[in-house]
């Protein structure tokens, strides 16, 4: 549940679990990369002539379409619906949760938030940026979604102060 106690994640600690997340997601990727690609990074795949369907698709990396770009999301999305917090997250103790309820997110509030990291990137980053400013630390991507990333921790409220509210 939201409450006025309820401690907001800044940038700092979002950036670090940021960083803690590439340091595993990048070599899973590299990883999957050579077993099925025999490269660090996937090229063209030729399509066999009976599945050529239009020439522009017979340009698409399919394969380094689905390594580097679809893999990467589902399992991100897959950690945010089973622990509400990819593992950067959870190593500052953190989850993303729905920010007008406080409970865990739905998967369309998933969707929508991955999604919205490319609109925080456009324009120079400025919507991770925007983490600095706003009053309960959202990005544009947590706004598009209506998330909110919060301390998980609520140990470090009095009882006593706990008590008052939720009479």
């Amino acid at each position: 549940m939201i409450s006025p106690f309820t401690r907001y994640i800044g940038f700092g600690q979002r950036a670090l679990a940021f960083v803690a997340d590439l340091l595993w997601l990048t070599p899973l990727v590299l990883i999957l990369s050579y077993v099925i690609c025999g490269q660090f990074e996937c090229v063209e795949l030729e399509l066999p002539q009976n599945l050529k369907i239009h020439p522009l698709l017979d340009q698409i990396q399919w394969q380094a379409i689905l390594i580097e770009d679809i893999l990467p999301a589902l399992v991100v999305l897959w950690f945010w619906m089973a622990y509400a917090a990819t593992p950067g997250k959870l190593l500052i103790d953190s989850r993303i949760v729905d920010a007008e309820t406080g409970k865990p997110i739905t998967f369309k509030q998933g969707i929508l938030r991955y999604l919205g990291y490319f609109v925080s990137a456009f324009g120079l980053g400025l919507g991770f940026l925007w983490v600095i400013w706003d009053e309960r630390k959202q990005g544009w991507h947590d706004k598009i979604a209506k998330t909110v990333v919060i301390l998980h921790d609520e140990a470090n409220v009095p009882l006593y102060q706990l008590e008052k509210y939720y009479r």
